[in-house]
Order: C-alpha cells, then structure tokens, then sequence
C-alpha cells in the first residue's frame, strides 16, 4: 500500500504562488512506475483534474485553466512530486489531492486513480 501526504498548501494573495508537494511512503519500491496527479475540490463541486506526469516525468498534462500558469514535477529519488502554482487567481481555491496510478494513460480521470492524499487546501484572496 502507498500512502500519499499533500503538504505546501496556504492563504496567498491574487497573483502569488504557492509550491505543493506529495510524499509518498509504505510500498514506494515501486514509486518510479508510477503515474502521479493532482486534484482538486472546490466547496460544492466536482472533484477535477490539475496536472499529471508520468513515471519517466515526460509528457505532463494539464487542465486548460492551469496551463501555463502551473508546473508539476516528480523526484523519484525522494519518492515525491510537486506542484509549482504561479498567478493563482481566486478560481483556484480548492483543496488539492495527490493520486497515484500504475496507468500511463486515461491520466486526467479520477477512476484511473487508486491511492489518494488526504489534501491541502489553498486559499487565494483577491
């Protein structure tokens, strides 16, 4: 079993950043292969995809409302992946989770998920 704890999360202001990081632990031999994402969850909505990379850290995806604003990282050697978030705007408040899969593909659906964090909320003032 993998366990995933969120950390970095915060109040900033319009425009600032924030970075958050997810260290995984318990079975993370194997932490390479996997594929890691963020989430997030706004009060009264969906559960929605941020960003995702894939085990060799290539080819990262994100949501068209994060795209180049927001860079996701992984350092396999420190079983951890990050979430750089630069010109947050009030819209991106939410409390944002970490999720781990063996899959290389479906990344931005929730259901190709198996292990979550239990989040870090970020709040962005205007």
């Amino acid at each position: 079993q993998v366990q995933l704890v969120e950390s970095g999360g915060g109040l900033v202001q319009t425009g600032g950043s924030l970075r958050l990081s997810c260290a995984a632990s318990g079975r993370t031999s194997g932490f390479s292969n996997y594929s890691m994402a963020w989430f997030r969850q706004a009060p009264g909505e969906e559960r929605e995809f941020v960003a995702a990379i894939r085990w060799s850290g290539g080819d990262p995806r994100f949501a068209d409302s994060v795209k180049g604003r927001f860079t996701i990282s992984r350092d396999n050697a420190k079983n951890t992946v990050y979430l750089q978030m630069n010109s947050l705007k009030p819209e991106d408040t939410a409390v944002y989770y970490c999720a781990a899969t063996m899959r290389s593909t479906f990344l931005r659906a929730k259901n190709s998920y198996v292990h979550w964090g239990q989040g870090t909320q970020v709040t962005v003032s205007s």
